[in-house]
């Protein structure tokens, strides 16, 4: 909200508590004041005192109120007077400036513009009358990170991003669940792939390191337009859900590197069992021990190098060639051989996508 309309809303109601009361904003300056002298004041001290216990203060024969959130104080509404009548007062102008900022905010802020973009609540026709009445650039790079939280904390997820990502008029943060935390960040011409994962991973370890939670982050597709930032916030939700049942142990996700994984996440389940059975004998899959199936994934790892991957499991090469044998004899697939392993590997994941699904298997 601008500084003039708070003003507005200061006079509006000092005709009616019949005191002195005005707004300081979040560095601790009087942003307006019935007493239009005391508009420009600094009082940090103020903002320090009720960041620690985020309640109402009395001092200097004023009464403070704050706005927002224990993490981030956005405003602090004062009322002249310490008695009973003050406190009641200085809660309801906190109240209702709250409530006219949310009104203000949805009509004319552009973080809940994005948010309205990205969650397809906006018709597309309106997002250029939209974006013209905001003034916001539409043709600039940006990419959607979708941040996943693991675990709770009793620091809120959108706090901790906020902090990390504090310009407001380059990157936009939105909540869009208990976990979920988008970030919308801008970014410069020229900026690649390396550069966003960089930003991604930075992330995860601030997040670790600062407030000892775990995340992951799903990178969506960097778009030019604003039209297009749902596809990327689509994108990274893609990321999210191919990196859970493929990629395991990575924190950072990027859509377009998802590879095989995506093509098959894309699959119906239907056709997905159809190629499991044309592929392995009945049960042929099932059969293969925990043993094999470490071998197989070495096998794949070592980039079908019998030598290395014997190495790596320290085992003799005639034992590898003898477990590839047992491998081929129960599954008819010759891993040594370049299209019977894109096959097997194929299929493996396949069967880790059907295992996924809810009701499967």
């Amino acid at each position: 909200m601008s500084n003039k309309l708070f003003q507005t809303l200061v006079y509006q109601m000092r005709e009616a508590v019949d005191r002195d009361i005005g707004i300081i904003d979040e560095k601790g300056t009087i942003i307006a004041c019935s007493q239009l002298s005391r508009i420009g004041e600094t009082h940090k001290e103020i903002v320090e005192e009720i960041s620690y216990n985020f309640d109402t203060l009395k001092a200097d024969g004023y009464t403070y109120r704050p706005i927002g959130s224990h993490a981030r104080i956005e405003y602090i509404v004062f009322v002249q007077g310490e008695d009973d009548s003050a406190a009641s007062t200085a809660m309801l102008l906190s109240i209702a400036f709250t409530n006219i900022k949310q009104l203000y905010d949805e009509k004319y802020d552009k973080t809940n513009f994005i948010k309205n973009i990205i969650l397809d609540n906006i018709l597309p026709g309106d997002i250029y009358i939209k974006s013209k009445e905001l003034r916001f650039d539409n043709e600039t790079n940006r990419v959607v990170l979708l941040i996943r939280f693991q675990n709770k904390s009793d620091v809120v997820p959108y706090d901790i991003i906020q902090n990390m990502f504090p310009d407001k008029t380059r990157d936009y943060i939105i909540s869009v669940g208990e976990t979920d935390i988008v970030l919308v960040k801008e970014l410069k011409n020229g900026t690649d792939s390396k550069t966003i994962d960089a930003i991604a991973h930075s992330i995860v370890d601030s997040v670790q390191s600062e407030f000892y939670l775990k995340c992951i982050v799903g990178i969506g597709t960097v778009v030019t337009s604003v039209k297009e930032l749902a596809r990327s916030y689509k994108d990274a939700q893609v990321a999210l859900e191919v990196g859970r049942v493929f990629d395991t142990e990575q924190t950072c996700i990027n859509y377009e590197n998802l590879g095989i994984g995506r093509l098959i996440y894309q699959l119906p389940t239907t056709l997905c069992e159809m190629f499991l059975q044309e592929v392995f004998k009945r049960g042929s899959l099932e059969s293969l021990d925990r043993e094999t199936l470490l071998t197989i994934h070495a096998f794949f790892d070592n980039n079908l190098n019998v030598s290395e991957t014997s190495r790596k499991l320290f085992v003799h090469r005639n034992t590898l060639v003898y477990r590839l044998e047992k491998i081929k004899k129960l599954t008819g697939l010759d891993l040594r051989e370049f299209d019977h392993a894109i096959t097997f590997k194929v299929a493996l994941m396949v069967k880790k996508y059907l295992v996924s699904k809810p009701n499967m298997y």
